[in-house]
């Protein structure tokens, strides 16, 4: 039996990065800076652009909020009609006041308001906490009538206490919460903060 396979974004063997996580099948990257320009030049928008003003919309606020990664999850609802079901996995920075990590991420927990479940993890890159919240989008999206969107949230502190690694999951699909916060926290436990990808060598090996 082969192991599975993986494709690596070129962004992971960039030297600027400073964090890994794997994301499974049906995640997509959106181009969040080119997205916001976008939305901030509508003269710009037409052609292939037209009817995505929610997305443009919300591409600015998540920059805003400080988001530097999202993807777009497409997934069928195997328990339901079959019907794609959308979600946004996003990855944001918090710069914090140095303290051990489990006591970060108790905070951070703590610290979140109408929490509907709250669990504690220990995930192999170190002390984590996982959080649920239902929340109303914003009316900025543009989507008219209130919709509620649940939101799952693991924050996994860094090794030098400083800071934290917010990765943060939302989509309408309330009723699914509970498989939500299980990919959720896959994804949290793939996180790494030391680069795990063998050294490639640029040097090409001599042909006999």
């Amino acid at each position: 039996m082969s192991g599975a396979s993986y494709v690596i974004d070129e962004s992971a063997r960039s030297q600027d990065a400073d964090i890994w996580f794997v994301l499974p099948p049906g995640f997509i990257p959106l181009p969040l800076l080119e997205l916001t320009a976008a939305e901030r030049e509508p003269v710009q928008t037409e052609g292939p652009l037209i009817g995505l003003g929610p997305v443009l919309r919300l591409a600015r606020l998540l920059v805003e909020a400080g988001t530097v990664h999202c993807c777009l999850g497409l997934h069928a609802d195997d328990e339901g009609d079959g019907s794609p079901v959308l979600s946004l996995v996003m990855l944001a920075w918090r710069g914090t006041d140095w303290a051990p990590r489990s006591v970060l991420a108790a905070r951070a927990a703590a610290g979140t308001e109408s929490a509907e479940h709250i669990e504690f993890l220990d995930l192999p890159c170190g002390p984590a906490a996982l959080v649920q919240t239902r929340l109303t989008a914003p009316p900025e999206l543009g989507l008219g009538a209130p919709c509620e969107l649940l939101q799952i949230t693991a924050y996994a502190p860094c090794p030098d206490g400083r800071r934290m690694a917010i990765l943060q999951l939302a989509t309408a699909s309330v009723a699914r919460a509970r498989h939500y916060r299980a990919l959720l926290t896959d994804i949290a436990d793939s996180v790494s903060f030391e680069n795990p990808l063998p050294c490639v060598s640029d040097d090409v090996p001599d042909k006999e």
